[in-house]
């Protein structure tokens, strides 16, 4: 994605910046000749991500970065200021999940899910803030999902997490708009995308992982974020389609919502491979850390991954889409209540 006419070179910093939507979003701030700071725990992935931010022509920084701690994320961006200069942008995309239900997560593995996945956004958007508010400039982009919205069984750490980014979200923007402040901070609400997450999530499904489809590409939701940080005026982005049908499906009828997902949420999560006993595990420790393997942007599903998507126009077009979202939400879940009601009554 080209630079906005005019738009001089910036300085950019990106947590999870080692794989998956991170990965790509840094990469492709680099490619256009941004300078980026990397902040992750992996040291493998960031060391790559920084190699091929370099060979695209941008410049890159990478800071091996635990967001569950504040310390280090304040560090880092200290680091980011004094060795590169003022820093512009700030995106938030580092998380962690365990594929479980709930009863099955322990209070330790569910605390870590939220320090990373919600507070690690807290504390980045803290430390961005205490250097962007005195100059009365920058941009924050909070890398969101339609869970945030619409949760999901077997997510329950991960979507509890999103949908308190998005109330933390909203009441920051109303502080920036009651100071009337020049710092803007958006929302990227991502579908169901195609990252190396579900190699090393911590699961206790009996098959593999995957994503509930229509799946994309991860560079699909690095344009909407770089999208997003030339347009920081609009308090949210939406990719995908499947984002729009079940964000105002779950506004008309969350009930038959609710029951749809119990009824093939569990199966639609999993393959039909059995999990693997011995799988790298990135809740507590980088899962590139054991054997120096580098994870990449994208995950196994390259072959079912759509590689474009209408975020943009549905982005500038709201209005317009929702009633086709409504209609396309209610006719699918009123299908699928239909098939199922013949089934069971068979």
């Amino acid at each position: 994605m080209t630079r906005k006419a005019g738009q001089r070179p910036r300085i950019v910093v990106v947590t999870g910046a080692s794989a998956g939507v991170g990965r790509a979003t840094a990469c492709m701030f680099g490619a256009r000749g941004d300078t980026v700071a990397l902040l992750a725990r992996g040291e493998t992935g960031l060391a790559a991500a920084a190699r091929e931010i370099d060979a695209a022509g941008g410049r890159a920084l990478a800071i091996p970065t635990d967001v569950a701690d504040h310390r280090e994320v304040a560090d880092a961006a200290r680091r980011v200021e004094d060795e590169l200069g003022p820093m512009d942008v700030w995106v938030n995309t580092a998380f962690a999940t365990v594929f479980a239900p709930f009863t099955q997560i322990s209070p330790d593995e569910f605390r870590r899910i939220t320090e990373v996945t919600y507070l690690g956004y807290v504390f980045g958007t803290q430390a961005a803030l205490d250097l962007m508010l005195p100059r009365n400039h920058g941009t924050i982009v909070q890398v969101g999902s339609a869970l945030a919205y619409r949760a999901i069984p077997l997510q329950s750490g991960y979507c509890g997490a999103k949908h308190a980014i998005k109330g933390f979200t909203e009441s920051l923007r109303c502080e920036l708009l009651h100071g009337r402040s020049a710092v803007r901070v958006t929302m990227v609400q991502l579908p169901a995308v195609n990252t190396p997450q579900f190699d090393w999530v911590l699961s206790r499904l009996p098959h593999r992982p995957q994503p509930v489809p229509p799946v994309y590409q991860p560079e699909v939701a690095a344009h909407a974020v770089l999208f997003a940080t030339d347009h920081p005026r609009r308090k949210e982005f939406w990719v995908g389609g499947s984002t729009a049908v079940a964000l105002i499906a779950n506004r008309i009828f969350p009930a038959l919502i609710d029951r749809y997902l119990g009824w093939t949420g569990f199966a639609s999560q999993q393959t039909s491979e059995p999990s693997p006993p011995d799988g790298p595990v990135n809740l507590w420790e980088p899962a590139d850390g054991k054997d120096g393997h580098d994870f990449g942007a994208h995950g196994r599903f390259d072959d079912r991954s759509r590689s474009t998507s209408a975020e943009t126009w549905l982005s500038r077009h709201r209005q317009a889409t929702t009633a086709a979202a409504i209609a396309g939400g209610a006719l699918l879940v009123g299908a699928r209540l239909h098939a199922r009601h013949v089934e069971m009554a068979s």
